[in-house]
């Protein structure tokens, strides 16, 4: 493994991706709302695409634009359908997600006759060319994704960190929190316009499928390691560096043990961060396999032991 400069934008890229996804992926969780990141990241196609067909270029602003729009779209759309057709959110999100993500790839297809525009990295990202499209910063020539996704992820951190309080109340008890003023209808649009944006962000580096891994998979391993949210965020943003790190190593070596070259460093960050989630399945302190069948194993002894004094 010959390990260069381009290998570390890679990784740096890669870890603000995967903060800023796990970051919002906490409170996605806690509200039941894990599936919402799939949708808004699936449903960015068609914005990208009309985005393209409208402005004639590939240029990163009017595709941001339309790549966001498309993902507030999927949430009103979402609340709305659910609200007005009463149905549950779910089934209404798996209505509005899998047309607009249908439309998208229609729409990309279309796209693709006219311009160089790879569905394939669209859906799996392309991590390993961020590298290559820089912008210069303070007389430095620095990946373009990299600034995108720093500036992303210290909109959400500081965000988080001033409505940390209304998040949280929102999520675990939306009357209490509208009894105190705190708007919990608010706060969820707040919530999803982060989403939106974190989910077009990292389009670029891990593609629309991939980035709910991030969203999610850190999220859920952490919950089986803390049980309060501050200590769950930040096991989640441990875990979500050591799945971009050891994707990307793993995405450089791992395919030489069955006699290929390498794959992609998206991919290996997704099977990166569900190993760490396995692992946190098995060996969780309290919510882990092993603990419950040690716990499960001693309560029987203690109830053997307890028959065997009671009888004698």
């Amino acid at each position: 493994m010959n390990w260069t400069s381009l290998d570390t934008w890679m990784v740096a890229t890669g870890v603000l991706s995967a903060l800023s996804c796990a970051l919002l992926g906490n409170f996605l969780l806690v509200r039941r709302l894990s599936m919402m990141g799939d949708a808004i990241s699936h449903a960015v196609l068609p914005g990208l695409a009309v985005a393209f067909l409208v402005s004639g270029s590939r240029d990163s602003g009017p595709m941001f634009v339309g790549a966001v729009i498309a993902g507030l779209l999927t949430a009103l759309l979402t609340q709305g359908i659910a609200h007005a057709g009463k149905v549950e959110e779910s089934a209404s999100m798996g209505v509005v997600f899998t047309t607009l993500f249908a439309l998208g790839l229609l729409l990309i297809v279309q796209a693709a006759d006219r311009v160089d525009l790879d569905p394939s990295c669209v859906l799996y990202g392309a991590l390993e060319l961020t590298p290559l499209d820089t912008v210069t910063v303070a007389g430095l020539d620095i990946p373009r994704a990299f600034v995108l996704n720093a500036g992303v992820f210290a909109v959400n951190a500081l965000v988080v960190w001033m409505c940390f309080k209304e998040f949280t109340l929102g999520a675990f008890d939306p009357m209490l929190a509208a009894t105190q003023g705190f708007r919990p209808r608010w706060m969820h649009q707040l919530l999803m316009v982060l989403v939106a944006l974190t989910a077009v962000a990292c389009f670029e580096t891990v593609g629309s499928i991939l980035v709910v891994a991030m969203l999610i998979v850190p999220a859920a391993a952490a919950r089986l390691l803390a049980h309060r949210l501050p200590p769950m965020i930040a096991w989640s943003l441990a875990i979500a560096v050591a799945s971009a790190a050891l994707g990307h190593v793993g995405a450089l070596t791992v395919p030489g043990w069955f006699g290929y070259t390498d794959t992609t460093t998206a991919g290996m960050m997704a099977v990166a961060a569900g190993a760490l989630f396995v692992a946190a399945l098995l060996f969780a302190p309290r919510e882990g396999l092993l603990a419950r069948a040690w716990q499960r194993a001693a309560l029987r002894l203690r109830i053997r032991q307890e028959d065997a004094l009671a009888a004698l």
